[in-house]
């Protein structure tokens, strides 16, 4: 393995490459313009190209008509600019195609500001676009595992021929971590060991990616087979972390991404003050670990749940779903590129506990 200091979002593009995806294509915006200054070097060393558009609605575009050809593609933005390349997800959805988009999040809504924030969940783990779709959902919580999920994300999008969203905030893109990468890069993936892309018929018969069809019965089966898809990928793509759970735990707080390590110092220095408290962490943000979260959430010893988002409250809506009431729930926040610290997720849990 080959260990560097580097920066979250040049990073995830060294991850990228390693991950053998050459394709790049992308429209600057904050805060995550550095990918593209880095890609702008390091991707003709390795042969690759990256096209910078003219608007994130021609990104997505092209990304569609790339992903067409079997080649492993990819983009990186934020909030707006995923905003922009929704319709091209959901026809990249429909026509079941391979596609890694990078969410570095903003504050929002609106244009927002350029300061970190996790309030693009829905956008993301609801399907952002039209239609009946999802996108595998990856949400890391340090620049290192931001790097091992952006490799996973280009194999979980080849086999379930799928977009996959890796979903960091600001902070993700712009600190600065000790990150390794695989001491072997892949190589490119032929397009010729598949058999869907278009590479030219070359004497065979000829291949049609669509996802228009005039006929209702074929377009409902189109939904039914993505269905059938999601229903694979719920049952075997759920990720998920524990920290610290144990049967002495008073309280659970669920958080994801770099807010769940600010609750992690949280929950170490209570630990000091004999408060225990446990941490569950949804990696993939879609599918959502609804069972294991119900599990940890039904044991004896918890009296209730704390949610913690950079965010008004929006993953809180898939925990309430699925405790099923069996605790009560409560949820702090803050926004607009406010980051809660350690101390604040204290005073609550402490607050939390006191009222029990």
């Amino acid at each position: 393995m080959t260990k560097k200091l580097m920066k979250g979002n040049e990073a995830i593009g060294e991850a990228a490459i390693a991950a053998g995806a050459i394709n790049y294509f992308a429209y600057p915006i904050t805060p995550q313009s550095e990918v593209a200054e880095y890609m702008t070097w390091r991707l003709p060393e390795v042969g690759g190209v990256f096209v910078q558009a003219e608007s994130e609605v021609a990104v997505g575009n092209m990304l569609l008509g790339a992903a067409c050809t079997g080649k492993r593609v990819f983009t990186t933005s934020s909030s707006p600019g995923i905003s922009l390349m929704m319709e091209a997800m959901s026809y990249m959805a429909g026509d079941h195609l391979p596609v890694v988009i990078v969410n570095i999040t903003r504050g929002g809504p609106g244009l927002g500001g350029i300061l970190p924030a996790q309030s693009d969940y829905f956008q993301a783990a609801k399907a952002g676009g039209h239609g009946d779709y999802h996108a595998i959902v990856l949400a890391p919580s340090s620049v290192q595992e931001a790097v091992d999920l952006m490799i996973l994300a280009f194999d979980l999008a080849d086999n379930y021929r799928t977009p996959v969203i890796v979903i960091g905030d600001g902070m993700i893109g712009q600190m600065m971590e000790s990150v390794e990468f695989p001491a072997k890069y892949r190589e490119p993936v032929n397009p010729e060991t598949k058999d869907w892309p278009l590479t030219g018929a070359k004497g065979r018969k000829a291949r049609v990616i669509k996802s228009l069809f005039l006929d209702p019965k074929l377009l409902e089966k189109n939904s039914f087979d993505l269905a059938a898809k999601y229903k694979v990928i719920k049952e075997k793509e759920v990720r998920c972390e524990l920290y610290k759970v144990s049967d002495k735990n008073r309280l659970l707080i669920a958080a994801y991404g770099t807010m769940a390590r600010i609750c992690q110092t949280a929950i170490d220095e209570l630990e000091d003050e004999g408060i225990s408290v446990g941490l569950f962490r949804p990696i993939t943000l879609f599918p959502f670990p609804e069972k294991e979260i119900f599990r940890e959430t039904a044991k004896a010893n918890i009296r209730a749940v704390l949610t913690v988002e950079m965010s008004m409250g929006q993953m809180i809506e898939d925990i309430d779903r699925c405790i099923k009431g069996k605790k009560p729930l409560d949820f702090y926040g803050r926004t607009g590129g406010i980051v809660p610290t350690p101390n604040e997720v204290k005073d609550k849990v402490r607050q939390m506990l006191a009222a029990k």
